[in-house]
């Protein structure tokens, strides 16, 4: 983000809050005030303050309206949902993120429900459909046209993971039979074309595809050439079911605005836009960041203990079986520790950069499957590499530390000590840090879902483990 928008958000989310705070103060002295009519008093002075807060919100996108919304504790969140006019209802409740669309769903009624998503598109229903009680979606589907409803219950088939569930139904198609200006001539009388319109989807009476005529090439080529003559045969299109991973990659790689999407039988269906595909990555970005460290889903920041216990509780559950694991570990090198006290203070360090060693490999292995640049046909190239680097790490790093621990106890058994459980934790680590993500996408599972969390108990224990168990052989 620009330095300068951020800026820009902060101060708005300042003003918000000043504007909020000075509502609250002005009614905590109205009610210590004890005066005829103190309610309507009250009132007044409410609707004078807040009236500024409604003006500044209804003069904002609503992309900021909704990041002011996600950045307000409930009670003064819904405030500000109430300031926010019902014709931009629809608009704001896509741009939220979903756990703060549930909170705003949960202050509106049916009536107001169902009039924000009226205000959407179908395939921005689909969108939200999934945070709308079940009674308002029927009454939705009932309030639709017969093509509308169709359109709605097909994007509501499809998986979030496929492309069919990113497509729109805002389309433009043309013949490849007429002219150039006869197809200008036909965009003249539309008026008023979808947003992000690049190209025009060339069908033939099937609604098959045949090809993409650019908007471009309309402009720069003769009016009397047809259709057929300039348009691109071979463009990228998807099929509806294809992966919605796979689409964002292409996207990327042939740098599209839009593609055109067709069923099985190649007719067209719908269109894919790279709003669509950017706000997918960004969804898939986050879920993947939170999964790394075991959260369930996104939170808000602003949520009930309750909720977020449960979003947090599984893997931090896990997270205590293994420091169990790593502490009994420990206990068995109890009779060590207390020979050489030493041992106490350097072990943290050899199980810690064990541990920061192989979220990086994880990392990049996690990185590296999600776009598809490796298989399991990798894997023993992977490990080879890994485990060179963490061998040429461990002498490294591990030297750096023997000498330090040197320095301090002037032992140099100690020192051999430290330097070689550093070099074998950091093997274990590069070891660990490819297998885990392998192991978890050959089962069918998402390889980042709490991989941070296995390296980090696997690189404590072993780390512990090795470092008390060559001190004790070498040592004691």
């Amino acid at each position: 983000m620009d330095p300068k928008n951020k800026e820009n958000l902060s101060k708005l989310l300042q003003d918000v809050n000043d504007l909020l705070g000075k509502n609250k103060i002005v009614e905590d002295l109205v009610d210590k005030q004890e005066m005829p009519k103190q309610k309507l008093i009250k009132n007044l002075v409410q609707k004078q303050n807040l009236s500024a807060l409604g003006k500044l919100l209804n003069s904002l996108h609503s992309a900021d309206v909704a990041f002011i919304l996600e950045s307000l504790p409930l009670d003064d969140r819904l405030i500000v949902w109430d300031l926010v006019r019902a014709d931009r209802d629809g608009e704001i409740l896509l741009e939220v993120s979903d756990s703060v669309r549930q909170t705003l769903i949960a202050d509106m009624d049916s009536t107001e429900l169902l009039a924000a998503a009226e205000q959407l598109d179908t395939d921005e229903i689909a969108d939200i459909a999934a945070d709308l009680p079940e009674d308002v979606l029927q009454d939705l589907l009932q309030s639709l046209d017969s093509n509308n409803r169709e359109r709605l219950e097909s994007a509501l088939s499809y998986p979030e993971d496929q492309v069919g569930a990113l497509m729109d139904f805002d389309i433009v198609t043309i013949r490849d039979d007429i002219s150039l200006e006869v197809a200008l001539r036909y965009l003249r009388k539309i008026k008023k074309l979808p947003e992000l319109t690049d190209k025009l989807f060339v069908v033939n009476r099937s609604q098959k595809i045949l090809g993409v005529l650019s908007l471009k090439k309309i402009v720069v080529n003769e009016p009397e050439l047809m259709v057929s003559d300039v348009m691109a045969q071979d463009a990228v299109l998807f099929k509806d079911s294809d992966d919605a991973a796979e689409a964002a990659k292409a996207f990327e790689r042939y740098d599209l605005v839009t593609a055109p999407v067709v069923n099985d039988q190649n007719k067209l269906v719908g269109r894919i836009t790279v709003d669509a595909v950017m706000d997918y990555i960004r969804e898939e970005t986050d879920s993947s960041a939170l999964s790394m460290v075991g959260l369930r889903e996104g939170e808000d920041i602003f949520s009930s203990i309750w909720k977020s216990v449960r979003n947090r509780w599984a893997w931090l559950a896990i997270n205590l079986i293994t420091a169990l694991i790593a502490s009994r570990v420990i206990g068995i090198f109890e009779g060590s520790i207390e020979k050489v006290v030493a041992l106490a203070a350097l072990m943290p360090i050899v199980a810690g950069v064990g541990g920061n060693s192989g979220n990086q490999t994880t990392t990049m292995i996690v990185r590296a499957i999600a776009l598809g640049q490796v298989s399991v046909s990798h894997l023993r190239q992977l490990l080879f590499k890994e485990i060179g680097v963490a061998i040429l790490n461990g002498i490294l790093w591990g030297g750096v530390l023997g000498f330090i621990a040197y320095y301090l106890y002037g032992n140099s058994s100690l020192a051999l000590v430290m330097t070689t459980a550093m070099t074998l934790n950091l093997i274990l680590a590069a070891l660990m840090g490819v297998m885990i993500p392998f192991t978890l996408s050959k089962s069918g599972r998402d390889p980042a879902v709490g991989s941070s969390v296995l390296i980090t108990a696997m690189t404590d224990s072993g780390g512990f483990f090795i470092f008390l168990g060559l001190a004790t052989l070498i040592l004691i």
